[in-house]
């Protein structure tokens, strides 16, 4: 599958979900353990710059740091809008998925294609998330962003897990719609509610 096409089809629609998310919904519950709404948006904007700067194989912007509370700097969603966008952009060139890189600037790096499935991954995951945690309709998720990152979590979904990425695999029946499927593979219950 050609992850490069579909990155900001990716972005915009974790962008459109988190432009979704009530002002006074920040202090929700999210399917992610110990993460509340605002944690989870601050994780997906301050990533979002690292993810940039990766695919252009060069060192993460200096600055904040991944504690930082965006969410207390004005527009946060604006914002995640913006630094999503430049993420997406950034991984459509074909350069980006060749070689390795990093998101933290370590020089071993990472394949690039799985930094940049990764972060297709963490668009459609976390966007699913935050929509559950505010109330938001998931169908926003297009089938062909379910279906890449379905594809990009099979192989990686172990690796994952072992960094702390991903809980333990929820069981899911093979006849369940893909999108369960995946939030299963992800250690996420598709039937979570806050």
């Amino acid at each position: 599958m050609e992850f490069r096409s579909l990155m900001v089809p990716a972005a915009e629609t974790s962008a459109r979900i988190v432009r979704g998310v009530p002002a006074d919904r920040l202090d929700a519950p999210t399917p992610c353990p110990g993460w509340d709404v605002r944690a989870l948006v601050n994780h997906m904007t301050y990533w979002a710059g690292p993810a940039a700067t990766a695919a252009r194989k060069e060192q993460p912007p200096a600055g904040v740091d991944e504690g930082h509370d965006f969410t207390a700097d004005g527009d946060w969603a604006a914002l995640y809008t913006e630094r999503a966008r430049a993420m997406a952009e950034a991984w459509t060139d074909p350069a980006a998925w060749e070689g390795s890189t990093s998101l933290t600037g370590n020089p071993q790096g990472m394949p690039a294609p799985v930094i940049g499935g990764m972060m297709l991954g963490e668009c459609v995951l976390h966007g699913w998330d935050l929509a559950v945690a505010t109330g938001q309709d998931t169908a926003v998720i297009p089938g062909d962003l379910v279906a890449a990152a379905y594809e990009q979590l099979q192989p990686t979904a172990e690796m994952g897990r072992q960094y702390k990425a991903f809980g333990e695999r929820v069981e899911v029946p093979e006849s369940a719609p893909l999108l369960d499927r995946l939030l299963g593979l992800s250690g996420r219950d598709p039937y979570w509610k806050p």
